[in-house]
């Protein structure tokens, strides 16, 4: 399952990048989240009986950490940053998982784990720098994605501390629940029905379904199955092939894959493995 979703995420960054060519990062954010929040709507039929007050805030949390503030900020930051180095930086999320887990989650680690922090950390140094053609660029855009791994840390903490006895589909058809009606209102009083009668809207916009359907509904229900399963680290991990994929797809599309990218995938799996690993090696 985690190369499964491995191959999806990573996918999805390309399919991103597609709807971009066309849409504003707002209404390819949208799309995704509406699109995904129909797919899933039919589903909430069941949840409402299993759902309780107790999960409500838990649930909201999931929906706007989780999955609407990360859409907006991927978006965002990919209207600056190729697709490929967007998935490199997207492994930084088993890091902050730790981090948060330790800090508020009473989530036990070893001297191994904490130098995988120490070193995903020492990455950050590097990430808004960047070398291409011999000369320096300072792109602030990577801090989008550093934000939204950190929402998505936060996120998987709290599924799997508060929403352990809810299965994985009604976590995720619920949480939409919250931000999909309010997508629609955005795209709707937008220009997005125009811009989808194009040629270009068209095929934009069945990038982006793909990317709604199989890299956000589907993709959700399959990672919060595999955290219920597993432990918020070892389903945090599922970014580790990530980066391989996404450079993958990203020199397909002619993008520059930079010595600078392999470094920062290279930093960032190194310490996502020592993140992983229960017993410590120091």
């Amino acid at each position: 399952m985690l190369i499964s979703l491995s191959l999806i995420w990573g996918s999805s960054f390309i399919l991103m990048k597609k709807g971009l060519s066309v849409y504003s990062y707002n209404q390819v954010a949208s799309l995704r989240l509406f699109i995904a929040f129909i797919f899933l709507f039919p589903f909430c039929i069941s949840a409402f009986k299993r759902v309780k007050k107790k999960h409500i805030l838990s649930l909201l949390t999931t929906g706007v950490l989780g999955n609407a503030i990360p859409a907006f900020l991927f978006a965002k930051s990919q209207t600056q940053i190729d697709s490929s180095l967007a998935g490199v930086l997207n492994s930084l999320t088993p890091i902050f998982t730790l981090i948060i887990g330790v800090s508020f989650f009473s989530l036990k680690v070893n001297k191994t784990n904490i130098a995988g922090i120490i070193i995903g950390l020492s990455a950050l140094i590097f990430l808004p720098s960047n070398y291409f053609n011999d000369s320096y660029i300072y792109n602030t855009y990577v801090w989008y994605i550093i934000l939204a791994t950190i929402c998505y840390a936060i996120s998987i903490n709290v599924i799997k501390e508060y929403l352990h006895d809810l299965n994985a589909i009604y976590i995720t058809s619920t949480s939409f629940l919250f931000i999909g009606p309010i997508m629609a209102v955005y795209l709707f009083n937008s220009d997005f029905l125009i811009l989808a009668r194009t040629r270009e809207g068209g095929i934009a916009l069945f990038y982006i379904l793909i990317l709604s359907v199989i890299g956000t509904a589907l993709a959700v229900v399959l990672f919060n199955y595999l955290l219920k399963k597993s432990s918020s680290l070892f389903a945090s991990s599922v970014t580790y092939l990530i980066p391989i994929v996404a450079i993958f797809w990203g020199s397909f599309d002619g993008e520059e894959i930079t010595i600078y990218h392999l470094l920062i995938a290279t930093i960032v799996l190194f310490s996502v493995y020592l993140i992983r690993k229960k017993n410590s090696l120091f």
